[in-house]
């Protein structure tokens, strides 16, 4: 008897309708899958042949031959077991029911219980998508499935649970979803603003940075605080909208890094890896593209320390992105897109020893060296940075300070502030900020007074900015402006704007 399971596939960060078909017929004991399945759903024969003998069923001694269909998507991973073990309940006619409008997804232990699944919610949201009434998911997975409405949420426990279900024994377990909490990060990774001394001027710049989304590279000796300032910037970004956080949740979920008492992700995230990382742990990639963490720095922020460490192939890869806000991956079977709108804020020392230009100690790296060690970073990387701050040696007298400066909370409502304005300018647009501006926009929204024209024709002959330059220093000007509720830039916006310009130090 043929039978026929509906299941969902993971494609980049979209589900994909696999359907399952189970057919067992006379003859030598085999179970055979096709369908151009990995390594994973292959050992899928094995954990259902374990889970339905361990439930109470009987496992047909037939030939068994299960197609994922369509056949030219690769299927991976193992949440294609329960699909398959109910078609072959189906098919041996232990169990009777309709499946056609009902999606089945989740890994089964030897034992018959369910585990957690990845990519829950880009499934979820393609099954309701395709009108497909009912969707059936392990009870550890049944929160997040409930992010997407008008969709019926079964959970199960079991194979044996689910079949009681199947025939009546038990009641509909349809999931009620409840209040969604919202997720509070530890505190040892939110850094306030009032606890850093000093550097009144870099907090300013992250502020203006994070009410426009811009990207931030800070230079400085060691010890003077760039690596706190930057792990205080999410303290003061915007909280994201729901639809920024449906987004950000997909990738933690395809990813299999969604927490799991958290089924919705509302902080930004803040992603810091060590530059010894690979080319795909950061952009994404493997023989089947997962995202890297540029994408897990979705909507919030990508910390680089020690920036001129990264080998130079890694940050020229960070150009396109920073410019298109998606990256591509392509394999031979095929590309995969993730979103990568994040802020970049880089930190870094001036020379191998940290001390060039410092008023206190003197370096002793030689100019050469400091040249090659600055040069690691290509003019066309800078260029794509629209803040460069230097960071200075903390005085004595304020780090013994007991007086606190201003907190978070007071910056964060005036980049709240501005990031509204920024929404009602942009609302007929897919736009959210500043930064991701276009040429097109900046020429409709950044209109400057004839004094802050004047000043921006001599910065682009004097410093020989590029038209790239020339157009992220009116979009920070913009943003300078939104913090002043101004309505036109003015010259002393632009100014400021100019004077964040990246610079070579040598």
């Amino acid at each position: 008897m043929l039978a026929k399971v509906v299941s969902c596939a993971v494609v980049g960060l979209e589900g994909a309708i696999v359907e399952v078909e189970v057919d067992i017929s006379p003859g030598l004991p085999s179970f055979t899958i096709v369908g151009l399945p990995d390594a994973a759903v292959q050992e899928a024969r094995e954990r259902v042949r374990a889970a339905i003998r361990n439930s109470g069923f009987a496992f047909p001694m037939k030939r068994i031959v299960v197609n994922l269909a369509p056949a030219d998507l690769k299927k991976a991973g193992p949440a294609y077991d329960l699909p398959i073990a109910v078609g072959i309940l189906l098919s041996s006619e232990q169990v009777c029911a309709d499946v056609s409008q009902t999606i089945l997804l989740g890994e089964l232990s030897l034992d018959g219980n369910l585990r957690h699944t990845n990519g829950v919610l880009p499934m979820v949201a393609l099954a309701h998508h395709e009108g497909l009434s009912t969707i059936i998911v392990p009870d550890a997975d049944a929160k997040e499935a409930s992010l997407v409405e008008g969709i019926k949420i079964i959970p199960v426990t079991s194979l044996s649970h689910l079949v009681s279900y199947f025939r009546g024994e038990i009641p509909a377990p349809e999931y009620t979803p409840g209040e969604v909490q919202e997720y509070t990060p530890p505190a040892s990774l939110v850094t306030d603003l009032a606890y850093i001394k000093g550097q009144e001027h870099v907090k300013r710049a992250l502020e203006v940075a994070a009410s426009g989304g811009h990207n931030v590279i800070m230079c400085g000796p060691p010890g003077s605080g760039k690596t706190l300032l930057a792990r205080s910037l999410p303290s003061v970004l915007p909280p994201m909208t729901t639809e920024e956080a449906l987004e950000v949740t997909k990738i933690y979920s395809v990813s299999g890094l969604l927490p799991s008492d958290t089924p919705l992700i509302r902080h930004r995230p803040f992603r810091s890896p060590h530059y010894t990382i690979s080319n795909a742990g950061l952009v994404g990639g493997g023989h089947w593209p997962k995202p890297g963490e540029i994408s897990l720095s979705h909507r919030g922020v990508l910390f680089l320390d020690e920036l001129p460490e990264f080998g130079h192939s890694l940050l020229e890869i960070l150009r396109q992105p920073l410019e298109d806000k998606v990256i591509t991956i392509s394999r031979a079977h095929g590309s995969v897109t993730f979103p990568s709108n994040f802020m970049l804020v880089g930190a870094m020392n001036p020379c191998p020893c940290g001390y060039y230009g410092d008023p206190f100690r003197q370096c002793t790296c030689p100019a050469s060296l400091v040249s090659r060690y600055q040069k690691r970073i290509s003019g066309p990387f800078i260029d794509r940075v629209d803040i460069f701050v230097e960071v200075p040696h903390i005085d004595y007298e304020k780090l013994a300070d007991d007086r606190l400066g201003e907190r978070s909370e007071a910056v964060q409502a005036r980049v709240k502030a501005a990031r509204s304005r920024q929404q009602k300018r942009f609302e007929e647009t897919p736009l959210t900020c500043n930064a991701e501006m276009t040429p097109a926009e900046v020429r409709e929204f950044c209109q400057a007074e004839e004094q802050a024209q004047s000043l921006l024709k001599a910065a682009m002959k004097q410093l020989y900015l590029s038209a790239r330059a020339f157009h992220r220093i009116l979009k920070l000007a913009r943003t300078i402006a939104d913090l002043e509720n101004a309505d036109i830039i003015k010259a002393h916006h632009l100014a400021e704007a100019i004077q964040y310009r990246p610079r070579r130090m040598v």
